[in-house]
């Protein structure tokens, strides 16, 4: 398939192009470096640098490639950031998604599978969360993305669209040749990877009072790599399937303190902490239940344990940032 990854040149984005490519596709990213690279793109893949909300960019680079898919990945991210700054991201996240989407149905590309979120779901009732639990976001990151999410049964209904909708949990770990580097980087493990290789002095625990066995967030921490393999599946499961929902994590969550310890065992490292107060839109506890792509497209994580997903990222971040392991 000739496929259209948008956000190709960052981490999520980035791991899956790769995957693409060893698995015969053709690829072409569409990413306006705000956060990606350029030198993260592999030579194999065409390079178009660009925003999704550029109508005209759009309207010429869709008819010049006739994709098979979108795999849409462009988003602002930061949770914390969105709490802060909510018009930006319900500008990008969600007004320019509209104008990439626009064009996906104008030049009838036939699947489309739309990078979401575990924030949707807010503070859950229960834990793990199946994809029809109330979606109630407490950061407005979360409702960026599900103002999407609802947006696309309409553009099935009404024009057609095949799609996927993929909601992530927390997402780490790294290929051999390739991982997570953001700046500023605000994700729990790379920053503590930071601290081991001497780049920062300490780590910061946000909210040491949440109803949790600890006191800290819980989170579902899934290996890039095993989502990347759950976009393939996706992608190719919308040729018999109109619409398709799922979870994405291993079904096991982990404290802020846990993943710590966890990264004090895998470096040798103290990584020493500093306590700081919640932050707004920070929920208790997202732990998945990913069942269901496991009934329907026989997926399962390859590298469900936190040591192992921290051990992969640190083997990176060593070669990339310090001296070789």
């Amino acid at each position: 398939m000739k496929v259209l990854v948008t956000g190709g040149a960052g981490y999520i984005g980035g791991t899956v192009v790769r995957q693409l490519l060893a698995t015969g596709h053709q690829v072409v990213i569409l990413d306006d470096l705000g956060h990606g690279k350029r030198a993260n793109v592999p030579a194999a893949a065409i390079f178009v640098h660009g925003n999704i909300g550029d109508a005209a960019l759009l309207g010429n680079l869709f008819p010049a490639h006739r994709f098979d898919g979108v795999l849409h990945f462009a988003a602002l991210i930061e949770a914390g950031e969105s709490m802060l700054h909510p018009e930006r991201f319900f500008a990008n996240n969600t007004a320019a998604t509209t104008t990439l989407l626009d064009a996906v149905i104008r030049h009838q590309v036939p699947r489309l599978v739309f990078s979401s979120t575990a924030a949707v779901f807010g503070n859950p009732a229960r834990v793990p969360i199946e994809e029809d639990d109330l979606k109630a976001p407490t950061n407005t990151y979360g409702e960026s993305k599900l103002l999407v999410e609802r947006m696309l049964p309409w553009l099935a209904q009404i024009h057609g669209l095949r799609y996927a909708v993929l909601r992530y949990f927390n997402v780490a770990g790294a290929l051999d040749d390739y991982g997570e580097a953001h700046e500023p980087e605000t994700h729990l493990i790379p920053l503590i990877l930071d601290v081991a290789l001497g780049k920062r002095a300490s780590i910061k625990i946000f909210g040491t009072d949440y109803d949790t066995p600890d006191g800290t967030c819980i989170r579902d921490y899934i290996h890039v790599a095993d989502i990347g393999r759950a976009h393939l599946l996706a992608l190719v499961a919308l040729g018999q399937h109109h619409e398709l929902y799922y979870n994405l994590g291993n079904g096991r969550g982990f404290s802020v303190r846990e993943v710590i310890e966890a990264a004090r065992r895998v470096t040798g490292h103290p990584i020493p902490v500093i306590e700081e107060p919640r932050r707004p839109g920070d929920p208790a506890q997202l732990v998945a239940s990913s069942k269901k792509i496991q009934r329907e497209l026989g997926w399962q994580p390859q590298t469900p344990a936190i040591d192992d997903i921290i051990a992969s990222a640190w083997r990176w971040h060593q070669l990339k940032f310090g001296s070789k392991p």
